[in-house]
């Protein structure tokens, strides 16, 4: 009996060993071998980079890099991109437009060239959106942005109609009726002076998630401010997970960030799901399905599923509420940022800002402002162009291989991560000029292909068959609050306003857009 018990007992070692051998393989496997295998792959293609650290690669100083960058505000006239991106920067400076660094043990090729970044946008299939790292970074929003191949197909069929322009011009009253809340607050504020210091970032913020809950949803703000708090929130534990390496399976550990991201998820798509479901039980009784893009979208799966006569063929329920999640985080965070920027633009160029309320008050004087109008403004569509160009509000494009692939005359390793540049290509001298650092919205005077010469080089919504489907009801929706905003007052930036772009998911105010407003 003991020895077969002692026999039990060194099997269960055995046993024990080999595991241990096993998974300690992979793990080295996965943490040095591999990293240094696609190193040398890399550098044998003529890539230059930063030589790969066991297990945590380059992020440590990427941290390091980005806090003090963080730290100390910049002047109006500084060049922002060392401030807003100093880790890529100082890289591709050092090494080169195409390069590469390490997140861990996964390289990252940093591509800034027009060439490949019109191939990588152009083949969706097998440049996809980024997959891998922290899996609780992708709930935030999913829907179209993440799903790929026939399921991205199927997402753009059904969502496309939603943002058709005949679609957007039935929404520009709810532009108007939030716009002019918002300044009809401002307008309040200056009752008892001609003018006041206000920050105006929180302002636009609020207004942009006004339009979303009013648009998407037929509500208003006060219905929606919940969901909107809540990813703002979201959004800055994501960022700081994502400056740490993932080591797989830490999502489950009950961690205080881990557990509120998933509250926080687990809460917005309740709040969602029960706008959802008020609607759909509405549709069930007759009632109509609202011309907001929640009603639109609904009709349109509804007609996709009755047309092919399987619901395989349309979008689940909780497909609906990853898509409307992604309208209300993507749809207020890229107009907001566009405006502030704007404002904080023209507050400093007054000349611009003149000549933009100028054409405002020739095309539509005391009118309500329309659609027709809002596309015949060229000197705002310039001064907006420009923003885009020097302030886009996603920095960089994350790309990913899932096998060995091809580009240009590179090929990269499968489990390779990409960051196509947008603010090193949109400030690049090369492209743009000497004078690139400058405010100079006439450069869109003749478009924006003229300027860059046909090349892939101006991408503020990305580009190719995945470019972002807001891009109209953005910039509609921008146009429109600019148009209220120049009508009724001037505006110059504040003394105390302290210049200091910074990421949070977005490009953004680190320390708010203060201006001194004066009634017109």
């Amino acid at each position: 009996m003991l020895e077969a018990c002692g026999g039990v007992g060194k099997a269960a070692a055995f046993v024990a060993v080999v595991v241990v051998v096993v998974y300690g393989w992979r793990f080295y496997n996965w943490v040095w071998l591999k990293p240094k295998k696609k190193e040398k792959c890399l550098r044998n293609q003529g890539l230059k980079g930063t030589s790969y650290r066991f297990l945590y690669g380059d992020i440590k100083e990427m941290v390091k890099m980005i806090t003090e960058a963080y730290v100390k505000p910049i002047n109006l006239n500084d060049d922002i991109v060392p401030r807003v991106m100093s880790f890529a920067h100082k890289f591709v400076t050092t090494h080169g437009k195409n390069c590469f660094t390490w997140a861990g043990p996964i390289p990252i090729i940093h591509i800034t060239d027009p060439s490949m970044i019109k191939e990588i946008l152009g083949n969706y299939e097998d440049f996809q959106k980024q997959r891998g790292g922290n899996p609780l970074t992708r709930l935030l929003a999913k829907g179209l942005v993440d799903v790929e191949g026939d399921q991205w197909v199927k997402h753009r069929k059904i969502i496309n109609p939603a943002f058709h322009v005949e679609k957007l011009k039935h929404m520009v009253p709810a532009f108007y009726v939030s716009c002019d809340e918002m300044v009809n607050k401002w307008e309040e504020t200056l009752k008892e002076e001609s003018s006041c210091e206000m920050d105006v970032w929180p302002h636009l913020q609020a207004l942009a998630a006004d339009v979303i809950s009013r648009t998407a949803f037929g509500s208003s703000y006060v219905e929606g401010r919940k969901i909107f708090e809540l990813q703002r929130e979201q959004a800055e534990l994501i960022i700081t997970a994502s400056r740490s390496i993932y080591i797989p399976g830490s999502r489950f550990l009950p961690t205080k960030r881990n557990l509120r991201i998933k509250a926080i998820a687990h809460e917005v798509k309740g709040l969602v799901k029960g706008i959802i479901d008020k609607r759909v039980a509405h549709m069930k009784k007759g009632g109509n399905s609202n011309d907001d893009l929640l009603g639109i979208l609904l009709d349109s799966n509804y007609k996709e599923i009755k047309q092919y006569g399987h619901t395989k063929f349309g979008l689940s329920i909780d497909d609906v509420v990853e898509e409307c999640k992604l309208f209300y985080f993507a749809g207020q965070e890229t107009t907001a940022n566009l405006l502030v920027w704007t404002m904080i633009m023209l507050g400093q160029h007054i000349s611009w800002q003149n000549r933009a309320r100028d054409e405002v008050l020739k095309i539509f004087g005391d009118k309500k402002p329309d659609i027709d109008g809002l596309n015949q403004l060229k000197v705002i569509n310039m001064i907006f162009l420009e923003i885009l160009r020097l302030y886009p509000p996603v920095v960089a494009i994350p790309r990913m291989i899932h096998k060995e692939t091809k580009l240009g005359n590179i090929t990269l390793p499968a489990g390779t991560f990409m960051l196509l540049h947008t603010m090193l290509s949109h400030h690049d001298p090369n492209i743009w000029g000497d004078d690139v650092k400058e405010f100079k919205p006439e450069r869109f005077s003749q478009g924006v292909s003229k300027v860059t010469k046909g090349q892939t080089a101006f991408i503020p919504f990305g580009g190719g068959p995945r470019v972002c489907i807001g891009q109209n009801f953005a910039m509609l929706e921008a146009k429109m609050t600019l148009v209220m905003i120049l009508r009724r007052f001037s505006f110059e930036l504040s003394p105390s306003y302290t210049h200091a772009p910074y990421t949070i998911i977005t490009l953004q105010p680190q320390f708010g857009a203060h201006l001194v407003l004066n009634k017109l």
